[in-house]
Formats: structure tokens, C-alpha cells, sequence
């Protein structure tokens, strides 16, 4: 079954498809133990800087390698592709999904590069997921606090004028949230009131994408994906939760010099993770 039916299926039965981002294929196998243990459909994302350090092709066959082990529904999305010529790249690669970020663009240039992206790939059958709001940060913890303006936002009527003209599958909307995590505790709540406006406005024209998904307050993913949310990306808690669970594991074994043994810790911890997001997204027994 390919993405679109579970994009269907989570409008259906409103739960929303989890896409966790991987730099290794450490956090690859746990995203994978955890997508075997509940029986979940995924979405693995690499940004352009973590395909071009796995690599593209790389990356496809380390997906195809798993999805042909597990029987399981596991595709692979290239995150914030930025440009139509790295977006061609990844497709030709083995990807099954894009997304175009062409947020910080003009509108009408937003639009008609995505336009060009939807025809590529829609010939191949690829999944297009656009983004009309740009949302700041990015994946990793931010030192100084970060502020969501009201300009900031998805505007519904660009939204609704982005997605009639490109067709794009999915879009990515700002809806309070940023990429990255701050040292200043969990992000401010989602606006759900934006939310609902941009549903209202493009109905079940486009799937609705929540990127910055780590930190959010359950409550509000719970809400989120109620009024339309379908896919939610998690990238920082995977990151720190490796990172600190390594740096701990090498403290304490100074002397350990085989990296298999020193990084199932940190493979577990981000397992957890994902496993928790799993429940918590309704995607638990979907597969």
C-alpha cells in the first residue's frame, strides 16, 4: 500500500502518520524496532544536510532493505528540499515523498516552483508535501527563546491559493510551533484557532502537515490532530535524546572502544521516544 492510503486512512479514523528524521542508521533501527513493536506506518525524513551525509542512494536502499525485512509500510520523505534540482536528485535516488520548502520565497515563486516539483514526481508517483508560512528555527536546542508573531502565520487564503494551484499532496503550515527545542522550556501552545481557520479554508483539498513537533504539549498534538493535523514531524527529541544518552554511555565506559556496544543505550532511549510519539499520534496498530 503506498502513502496515500495511510494519509486517507488517518483522515478516516483522525490520527496522524509520525515522520521522524534520522542522521544514522543507529536512529534508523530504532525507529524501525519501534514501528515493528507497535505495528505503525512511518515516515522516515532526511534534510538535504542528512541525505548528503548519509546519502541519497544510500538512504533509499536502507529503507528498502528494512521495509522488504519488516513487511512494514515504511517511506522514505527528503525534508526541506529546497531546490527543484536536489528535489530531482532525490527522487531518482528512490525516495517515495518530497517536500518543497519554498516558504521563504515570494509566493508566486513558491507556487510556480512547486508546481514544477508536483509535475516530476506526480509522473513517477511520488507523494508532494509544499509549505506556505515559514517556520523558524531549526533542529537542534536553541539557546535563546524563540517568538512566534501573528505575521508569522499560515495565512488561510495563501494556503488555500497555494494548494488549488500546484495540487501538492500535503502542505506544511506555521501554526505556532518552530523547529528545535529552547532551553527555556516546552513551546508556547499551537494556535488552534489558526488551525481551524486554514481547515475551514481548504477543507480536504491537501492533508495538513505539523512540522516542529518536538516539545509540543500532548494536549495540543491530541487537538491538532482532531481538527485535521495528519502527518507530525519529530526530529530535535530523537537528536538530544541520542546525543545526551552517548555522551552519558562514553562517560561512564572511558575505556570502551567498539561502537556497537557503546550505542545500543542511545538506540534504545530514541526508541522509547519514538514509541511514545507512536501512541500518542494514533498510529499504533495501523499498519
Amino acid at each position: 500500500m503506498n502513502i496515500q492510503h495511510y494519509f486517507i486512512e488517518a483522515r478516516k479514523n483522525s490520527w496522524a502518520i509520525g515522520q521522524f528524521n534520522i542522521s544514522n542508521l543507529e536512529t534508523l533501527r530504532a525507529i524501525v524496532g519501534a514501528c515493528r513493536n507497535l505495528k505503525s506506518p512511518v515516515i522516515i525524513g532526511t534534510s538535504e544536510g542528512e541525505s548528503k551525509f548519509i546519502g541519497l542512494k544510500q538512504a533509499a536502499a536502507l529503507i528498502k532493505s528494512f521495509k522488504e525485512e519488516t513487511g512494514l509500510p515504511i517511506f522514505l520523505n527528503l525534508d526541506h528540499g529546497r531546490t527543484f534540482e536536489y528535489i530531482k536528485e532525490a527522487t531518482d535516488s528512490g525516495y517515495d515523498a518530497v517536500h518543497f520548502d519554498g516558504s521563504k520565497l515570494p509566493l508566486e515563486e513558491n507556487i510556480e516552483v512547486a508546481k514544477r516539483v508536483v509535475k516530476y514526481c506526480h509522473k513517477k508517483g511520488l507523494w508532494v508535501e509544499g509549505e506556505v508560512g515559514i517556520i523558524k528555527g531549526s533542529s537542534e536546542l536553541h539557546k535563546e527563546k524563540i517568538e512566534i508573531s501573528e505575521e508569522d502565520l499560515t495565512s488561510p487564503d495563501e494556503a488555500l491559493k497555494f494548494i488549488d494551484e500546484t495540487e501538492v499532496d500535503s502542505l506544511a503550515i506555521n501554526i505556532g510551533t518552530f523547529h528545535g527545542v529552547d532551553s527555556f522550556g516546552k513551546k508556547p501552545h499551537i494556535n488552534l484557532r489558526r488551525l481551524k481557520e486554514i481547515k475551514e479554508k481548504v477543507g480536504d483539498r491537501v492533508f495538513l502537515v505539523l512540522h516542529g513537533g518536538s516539545g509540543v504539549l500532548e494536549e495540543d498534538i491530541k487537538t491538532a490532530i482532531e481538527t485535521g493535523i495528519r502527518k507530525i514531524n519529530i526530529n530535535t527529541e530523537l537528536r538530544l535524546s541520542f546525543t545526551n544518552t552517548l555522551k552519558r554511555v562514553l562517560e561512564e565506559n572511558s575505556e570502551e572502544t567498539t561502537p556497537y556496544k557503546y550505542m545500543q543505550e542511545s538506540i534504545n532511549a530514541v526508541q522509547k521516544i519514538v514509541e511514545e510519539k507512536i501512541k500518542l499520534f494514533g498510529s499504533r496498530n495501523r499498519s
